[in-house]
């Protein structure tokens, strides 16, 4: 009997069903996600039961275009703007959210989702030459060869202070090279359904082949909360940490958040919570930005803009947006 790819594919799919029941008598699905499949969700039979697997897409906000309708906010000056309720999986609004558009720095989120993943916080990092950027311009911790600290302090360091060299220390301890982790990136944003994306390095620093949308970082970005870790960096102001350096002398080092929000240099909309997110900015990408935040309620969205031309404008315009949650 010849196996065709989409055979293949469904016996994939099927042998995934195969698991044992849970002692509450219902039946959990690891479901394997094919973006060329046709079907969403199973009806799967046992000899005594039947069961429904869930779909892909369940407990995600999901639309194929823009969501305006009953909205103020107006899109101009930047690329795309989403925001997510996560409560109720709505869609609030919805602007070129499946453009595809370069993330800058919005990307270490990414990058954190795999190193979690794939790494253990205790985990000992060890720079290499290649970690060293010294371009003018480019935010970065100053990390040279030799230095060392924990997974734990380098995802604070990246997250918080959008480090570029820390990125590059922490793909190739994962990976053993930038790209290596590239490919993990990848194989990770298929696996949750970011399939307009294609990722080349762990920071964000332009390259054409390196993109995104703004929909597919909303998937990234609620799949990385569902790390503490990740939640608990996101939502701090500044970190403190010490460091060795290649001499093994200890090194005391302070980071401070590139969220405006968070450093007190914009004021958050009235009935507001900022909980936590990430910028980016390059020449080619704009002024980005995408957050967690919550309402009076303590109900949760995800708020995303990119490509805005202006870091004012961006605050700005998030600020119009993060009214919508109200329907200001």
């Amino acid at each position: 009997m010849k196996y065709t790819n989409k055979k293949r594919s469904m016996l994939a799919v099927a042998l995934c069903l195969l698991i044992l029941l849970t002692g509450c008598g219902e039946l959990p699905y690891d479901m394997v996600y094919d973006p060329d499949y046709p079907v969403s969700s199973f009806r799967v039979v046992t000899n005594d039961r039947y069961a429904v697997a869930e779909s892909f897409a369940a407990g995600l906000c999901v639309t194929a275009g823009s969501v305006t309708e009953n909205t103020t906010f107006v899109p101009d000056d930047i690329g795309s703007a989403g925001l997510f309720d996560l409560n109720q999986s709505r869609v609030i609004y919805a602007n070129n959210i499946h453009g595809k558009l370069y993330p800058a720095s919005m990307t270490k989120v990414m990058t954190a989702l795999v190193a979690l993943k794939y790494g253990n916080l205790d985990d000992m990092l060890v720079a290499s030459e290649n970690a060293v950027i010294d371009e003018y311009g480019v935010q970065t911790f100053g990390i040279q060869a030799g230095d060392r600290m924990t997974l734990d302090q380098a995802l604070h360091i990246l997250l918080i202070k959008s480090a570029n060299d820390i990125g590059i220390m922490i793909a190739e301890h994962i990976a053993g090279s930038v790209e290596g982790f590239a490919e993990l990136m990848n194989t990770e944003a298929v696996r949750i359904g970011a399939t307009n994306s294609h990722f080349t390095n762990p920071h964000g620093l332009h390259d054409e082949e390196h993109y995104t949308t703004a929909y597919d970082m909303y998937l990234i970005f609620q799949e990385t909360l569902q790390y503490e870790e990740f939640k608990q960096i996101i939502a701090m102001d500044s970190y403190t940490t010490v460091y060795t350096n290649a001499e093994g002398t200890p090194c005391e080092a302070t980071v401070r958040s590139t969220i405006q929000y968070q450093t007190g240099n914009y004021p958050v909309p009235g009935n507001i919570t900022i909980l936590g997110g990430k910028t980016g900015t390059t020449n080619a990408a704009g002024n980005c930005l995408i957050l967690l935040v919550k309402d009076t309620s303590g109900n949760q969205y995800i708020a995303v803009i990119m490509r805005a031309r202006e870091r004012a404008a961006l605050y700005e315009k998030m600020n119009a947006l993060l009214k919508e949650i109200y329907g200001q």
